[in-house]
């Protein structure tokens, strides 16, 4: 799978950029339109995009391996990876039908807890049980959203292009190329909001901090994230009726 998002409507932090992404600007990397085009060629049977004016690209295989899905609800467009355990107790829990997969169980969950719910995403999140990790675009409101399990059995990778476009993918080779060095791993147990930006839904009263990255060429790369178990959060944002996943995430 391959997200991109143009023209600001996703801010990483700015421990993403690399320097070396500039220095390294003779060494030509590819274009994100570029880097689509080598994902559909890759996939020439099955491979699809959707392309959302000057906001958005999503691209989609079926697997070869790893469980991957695509779903689309409404202008609200979901990939997901690995499975759930409790996918049935969820879809219960939510009422939903039974045979919904985990795509569409994400997109229903956003939905709902966007529109009308309390309950904040973290705790959402933490109620999932499995090795997942996803993106969401909701089109109407520009949002993106994207979680990661913390059991490492599913890797998303996320960097910046040199047009400034931020790709997330589960293939590094897809990223590496359009952003260079500017580029890591998305960190386990933590969701991005593009509202509110990363949080660990594992420890949310903790803040995230930036680790140093330096590859094989001994050349820093984008930072890798991690909790700051030494650093908290003051309070939570409230959630209610005019605060939810919309707003905060």
């Amino acid at each position: 799978m391959l997200a991109i998002f143009k023209n600001g409507l996703v801010n990483p932090p700015k421990e993403l950029h690399s320097p070396a992404s500039i220095q390294l600007a003779s060494d030509r990397s590819k274009t994100s339109e570029e880097t689509l085009k080598e994902f559909l060629s890759s996939n020439p049977n099955n491979g699809f995009s959707l392309g959302f004016v000057d906001k958005a690209i999503l691209a989609y295989a079926p697997p070869t391996s790893q469980p991957r899905l695509f779903c689309g609800v409404d202008d609200v467009y979901c990939t997901f990876l690995g499975n759930l355990n409790n996918l049935c107790n969820l879809n219960k829990q939510y009422g939903l039908s039974k045979g919904g997969n985990e795509a569409m169980f994400v997109i229903e969950a956003y939905r709902t807890l966007r529109d009308r719910s309390p309950i904040p995403a973290h705790q959402v999140l933490k109620e999932l049980d499995g090795a997942f990790g996803f993106v969401i675009y909701d089109h109407k409101y520009g949002i993106v959203f994207a979680a990661l399990g913390a059991d490492k059995s599913v890797n998303l990778f996320w960097g910046v292009a040199a047009d400034g476009s931020v790709m997330i993918s589960d293939n590094v080779a897809l990223v590496k190329a359009s952003c260079r060095k500017s580029f890591a791993p998305f960190p386990p147990g933590c969701m991005y909001h593009s509202d509110r930006g990363l949080i660990s839904f594992e420890h949310p009263m903790h803040k995230m901090k930036a680790m140093p990255r330096i590859d094989s060429e001994g050349t820093m790369c984008g930072a890798y994230f991690a909790v700051d178990a030494y650093s908290k959060i003051n309070s939570m944002p409230r959630v209610g009726s005019a605060a939810n996943w919309a707003t905060w995430g």
